[in-house]
Parts: structure tokens; C-alpha cells; sequence
């Protein structure tokens, strides 16, 4: 099976030449000097008219701001209207990671898995839904559970560094085998920071998945 490239985007001034190079997913975001934030109505809008009619899924991050992943009940109420602009323009899915004190926040994430669901709903269509880095941000003991917990729900894969941020995607290998073992095929372990054209391959190979992430990930 062919490996499927995700590409990080932080406008749509590089979609059309990522998509030329072969990645098939694009993830949209704004920001990424702080990790990634919602991306703005008119570059979803430009984002999901270029991609989706060549055959290329959109996923849009919700995030109103870069820091923590812990949220107030009014960043969660923007969260929900952002899931809503954003699946209301066509997105095939949404990109989301709620973590507090070093453990799923439960409560939060719940809120956002159902205004996704809704959304589809009025759509008529899936809206696919990825728990990002976040993950990262919760206790290594605690990640078995929450990785259990969100193929409960639904979600459909976890973007993970497989370790904390800055270190060698090479040295969290035998971290991120792990969590493929124990995700067992009801949930994607999609791995992300630090992977480029030139080693995709051999880390999604090295792991066992057959998706992969980053800004580089395609060569431009």
C-alpha cells in the first residue's frame, strides 16, 4: 500500500504545489510558529475548492490560540463555531486536541466530537476528525487509555510525535510501535514533527502505519 503524505499547510500559497508532489491529504492551519491555529473562512474556502475536486481531503485545525490545550467554556463555544464555518465550507474533516494537567480533558474533547458529528449530520456526509498533538501533552502512562477512549468515540486517527517536542523522530520509533500496537487497527497513528520526503517511508514502514505528516513531507 502506497503511503498516504499528509502536508501541514499553513496557507494555500503551497496547497497547489504539495498536491502536484503527490501529497493527498492537506492539513490547514494558520500559525504555525505556535503550533498551528484555525485557519481563516477564505483560505479554507480556496483551500477545499482547489483540493477536493483532485480527489485531496482537507482537514481544517481548530484552535484559537497557540499555548496549552486546556480551554475555557468561551474558547470552546469559538471551537464549535469554527467547526461549523469550516464544515459548512466543505472540509472533509476537522483537526482538534484538548489535554489538561497532563490528561485527556474529557470533558472538552467530548463537546468538540459531537458539534463534529452534528455537523456531518446536517451535511450528509462524514466529518473525519483527528486529535492532534495534544496527545503529546498527555502523561506517556495515561496515553493507552486515551488512545482507547477516542476509537470509543469515534475519532479517527492521533497525530503523535511519539515523544516530546524537539526530539529525534528516530528515537521515538520503538514509542510510536507501541501505540500502534495498542491502538490494534480501531484508531490511525499518524506520525508527525520531523518527518520529511526523504525519511516518510522508512518511519511509517518502521512503525507499521501507512500515513504520515509534516511540512516537509512531500518534496517542493
Amino acid at each position: 500500500m502506497a503511503l498516504l503524505k499528509e502536508f501541514c499547510a499553513e496557507n494555500m500559497t503551497l496547497v497547489p504545489a504539495a498536491i502536484k508532489a503527490g501529497a493527498c491529504r492537506i492539513e490547514l492551519c494558520d500559525n504555525l510558529a505556535v503550533g498551528g491555529t484555525t485557519p481563516s473562512r477564505g483560505v479554507i474556502r480556496a483551500a477545499v475548492q482547489y483540493a477536493r475536486p483532485r480527489g485531496v481531503a482537507v482537514m481544517t485545525m481548530i484552535r484559537p490560540r497557540g499555548g496549552d490545550f486546556a480551554y475555557t467554556a468561551e474558547e470552546l463555544d469559538i471551537m464549535r463555531d469554527d467547526i461549523d464555518c469550516a464544515c459548512e465550507l466543505d472540509t472533509t474533516g476537522v483537526v482538534f486536541g484538548c489535554a489538561r494537567d497532563g490528561r485527556l480533558d474529557v470533558d472538552a474533547t467530548e463537546v468538540l466530537v459531537a458539534a463534529a458529528r452534528k455537523a456531518g449530520e446536517r451535511r450528509g456526509e462524514h466529518v473525519s476528525i483527528t486529535f492532534h498533538m495534544a496527545f503529546d501533552a498527555i502523561e506517556p502512562e495515561e496515553q493507552p487509555a486515551v488512545i482507547r477512549q477516542l476509537a470509543d468515540w469515534g475519532v479517527d486517527r492521533i497525530l503523535t510525535h511519539g515523544g516530546v517536542a524537539g526530539t529525534a523522530i528516530g528515537d521515538n520509533l520503538p514509542r510510536l510501535r507501541e501505540l500502534v500496537e495498542i491502538a490494534d487497527g480501531r484508531i490511525t497513528i499518524l506520525p508527525g514533527a520531523g518527518i520529511t520526503w526523504e525519511n516518510a517511508d522508512h518511519v511509517a514502514g518502521s512503525i507499521g502505519v501507512f500515513e504520515a505528516h509534516g511540512t516537509k513531507i512531500v518534496r517542493l
